[in-house]
C-alpha cells in the first residue's frame, strides 16, 4: 500500500480528500491543554465558557486543530516527504468545540523542481472542517518531496 507521493504524483489544482475523520474528545482537548501549558479557561472550565463566552461552551485549542489536520494529510501528502519546509497563514475560520469531528481536504497549489533534480517543492492548501461541513482551520505549507527516481526503497517496502 502506497504511503504519501511522490513528486510527480502531485497535480496542481488537485483536491485530496482525506480519510478517516476524527472527533474530538474531552480528553483530548484536556490533554493537549496540559502538554502545551495552555491553561486558558475557555479550553477547560465548561462553567466558565458557559457564564463568560460568546459561545457558551469550551474550545478546543486552535494548535491541537492544527496538529489533528496536518496528521491527517501525511499518508496522502506528506508521507514520502523529505522535509516540510515551512507552514504559513494558519488562520482559525470558525471554533471548534468538544464533540466535534473534524475532516480535511488538501488542495495542490504548485510544484517546482530542485536545482538537484531527484526532488521538488510542492505547495498545499489544507482545509480542515467540522461534521457540518464548515471550515474550522486553513493552512498551507511546502514540502520536498522526492521524485521517484530519488526512491532508495520498493514499493511496499519498509526500512529494516
Amino acid at each position: 500500500m502506497a504511503y504519501g507521493r511522490y513528486f510527480e504524483e502531485f497535480t496542481p489544482g488537485e483536491v485530496i480528500r482525506h480519510w478517516p475523520g476524527r472527533t474530538i474528545s474531552e480528553a483530548d482537548c484536556t490533554w493537549f491543554a496540559l502538554l502545551t501549558m495552555n491553561q486558558h479557561p475557555v479550553h477547560s472550565d465548561a462553567h466558565y465558557a458557559e457564564k463568560h463566552t460568546q459561545h457558551k461552551q469550551r474550545i478546543v485549542l486552535g494548535p491541537l486543530v492544527f496538529a489533528i489536520g496536518v496528521g491527517m494529510t501525511v499518508a496522502d501528502v506528506s508521507g514520502r516527504a523529505i522535509a516540510n519546509l515551512e507552514y504559513e497563514r494558519i488562520t482559525h475560520d470558525r471554533p471548534t468545540f468538544i464533540g466535534d469531528t473534524l475532516y480535511a481536504e488538501t488542495t495542490v497549489l504548485d510544484t517546482r523542481e530542485s536545482k538537484r533534480g531527484d526532488r521538488g517543492v510542492v505547495a498545499v492548501e489544507t482545509r480542515v472542517l467540522n461534521q457540518r461541513g464548515e471550515v474550522v482551520m486553513t493552512f498551507r505549507r511546502k514540502l520536498l518531496a522526492p521524485k521517484k527516481s530519488h526512491a532508495t526503497l520498493g514499493e511496499g517496502q519498509l526500512p529494516s
